[in-house]
């Protein structure tokens, strides 16, 4: 990988990507009216800084473990939806 500074808080950084994906990242990038660098940086940082609250990791826990599953039931899914 070949890096150079550019400034304190920016490092010019080479990839080789897949062609498809680089494609679909600018189309991306161009519905978010964002350059293809700051879309890029932008889903870099949430994927790397992203930490979940204490509730959020205790629900994954609980739901990975199987336990306090209720059973699911169609028809009260329906009423639910009927009354909306």
């Amino acid at each position: 990988m070949n890096t150079a500074a550019v400034n304190s808080d920016k490092t010019l950084t080479s990839f080789r990507l897949n062609t498809k994906l680089v494609e679909r990242l600018r189309e991306l990038a161009k519905e978010s009216n964002r350059s293809l660098n700051n879309y890029v940086e932008t889903l870099l940082l949430d994927i790397v800084y992203h930490e979940p609250n204490e509730e959020t990791v205790e629900a994954l826990k609980e739901a990975r473990s199987g336990k306090k599953l209720d059973t699911f039931n169609r028809s009260e899914l329906e009423k639910l939806i009927a009354s909306l």
